[in-house]
């Protein structure tokens, strides 16, 4: 599985976590938090998660499960 495709999962947790709508800023500290030592684990990953947190944002916006806002990323209800 890539960084990408595990970080698809990760941001909607993170969005859940906030109640269905968060900023990029608390997704990212969400996702740091819990999922450090898989992001570790992806190998180059530690110096790009956060340009693949978004990349995976706009594939989730793309895929109608997500709004993006101009402060961060609302689920589709």
């Amino acid at each position: 599985m890539t960084i990408r495709s595990d970080l698809e999962d990760w941001i909607i947790s993170a969005i859940d976590f906030h109640g269905g709508k968060a900023s990029v800023t608390a997704i990212s500290k969400y996702v740091w938090e819990n999922y450090e030592p898989q992001i570790r684990a992806h190998g180059n990953a530690l110096y790009t998660w956060q340009y693949d947190l978004r990349w995976a944002g706009e594939k989730l916006k793309d895929k109608g499960k997500l709004i993006k806002q101009r402060t961060g990323w609302e689920i589709v209800t």
